[in-house]
């Protein structure tokens, strides 16, 4: 892997780069072989692939998996590439029984979905995971000096909109606004599944996007998440990682509109 100076992005265009997030190898490898002029920089343990689509500047960020590489990785390619927006996406795990494995939800939101309160419960009195709560307020952030509560954070409106107008060439399943929870979770129980989809109104789970969507915040860089469903307990379908495929390539599609009408 070649280590670059962190600049050498912006000395090389003077555009500020499109940044594509996905966790895993198998969520970046499609939007990689995409690029051209790739260099590859590794900042500790997050690897970013600068390169273009189109001659407009592409860095594709392989985060790593979870809420704490999630924010790590977005914070340094904040610092590092300073992005006109945010594309978060990859594979999650369906929530809502009208999608099946295939389907893509367009994240009009999301939030903290593993930050719990539980009320005070007597020694030997057990535990009672159906009690737990999650906090009305999980995540913080200081804006101009103050302390700024949000328990969950919206995707920029263009960006979905932009999303959603690549939906009639999709054809591997269905494109749908949802709400995303993120937690270092992997949930199977089906109760747990309809409980967080009936209380919270999840489409689906994962375990970037929320993390990802704070930092993003903080910066004020525009960010939409784009989660295909890879696996739905709802309807017994496992992890297929073709799917993981097929929303890079429609989040290509997505990127190559951008390019072709910025504003």
């Amino acid at each position: 892997m070649n280590m670059q100076n962190p600049l050498h992005m912006s000395a090389t265009h003077t555009r500020p780069p499109i940044l594509v997030q996905g966790a895993m190898d198998v969520e970046v490898e499609t939007l990689i072989a995409a690029l051209g002029k790739v260099t590859v920089n590794t900042f500790g343990s997050w690897t970013f692939w600068e390169g273009e689509l189109s001659g407009y500047p592409v860095v594709v960020s392989r985060t790593e998996i979870g809420v704490a590489n999630a924010a790590a990785a977005t914070a340094l390619a904040m610092t590092h590439y300073q992005p006109k927006l945010i594309i978060n996406q990859g594979t999650a795990g369906g929530h809502d029984p009208q999608l099946y494995r295939g389907d893509i939800v367009i994240g009009e939101s999301s939030f903290n979905m593993g930050s719990y309160l539980t009320e005070l419960t007597p020694k030997g009195e057990g535990i009672h995971p159906s009690r737990w709560q999650n906090f009305d307020m999980t995540m913080y952030l200081r804006e101009n000096g103050e302390v700024v509560k949000h328990n969950h954070f919206k995707a920029d409106p263009a960006l979905v909109a932009a999303a959603l107008s690549q939906a009639p060439h999709y054809t591997k399943g269905n494109v749908v606004k949802g709400i995303i929870g993120t937690g270092d979770e992997w949930n199977r129980e089906l109760d747990r599944i309809n409980w967080l989809h009936h209380t919270f109104g999840t489409a689906v789970e994962e375990m970037e996007t929320s993390a990802a969507a704070l930092v993003a915040e903080a910066y004020k860089c525009p960010f939409v998440s784009i989660r295909v469903l890879s696996n739905t307990d709802q309807h017994g379908q496992d992890f297929d990682p073709q799917t993981a495929v097929n929303c890079q390539q429609f989040v290509l599609r997505i990127v190559q509109q951008l390019i072709n009408s910025p504003k």
